[in-house]
């Protein structure tokens, strides 16, 4: 039982960073494309690019956004 209790949050967690990487992966080219001058400002800031440059995003990238609400 305790490994069960040990064994469960950290494939939760391991899980969550899967996903949280596949996102960042799915955006990396468009952020290297049309973001590349913003990469050192902060997420905000390439996130305010990444919608400036939508029309020209990654149909993956262009999901990843609408699944965050942006």
């Amino acid at each position: 039982m305790a490994r069960y209790l040990l064994i469960v949050p950290l494939a939760l967690m391991a899980s969550t960073a899967l996903a949280q990487q596949k996102e960042h992966d799915a955006c990396a080219r468009d952020v290297s494309r049309h973001c590349r001058t913003h990469m050192n400002e902060g997420d905000q800031v390439v996130l305010a690019c990444l919608k400036q440059n939508r029309a020209r995003l990654s149909k993956a990238c262009l999901k990843v956004l609408s699944e965050h609400g942006q």
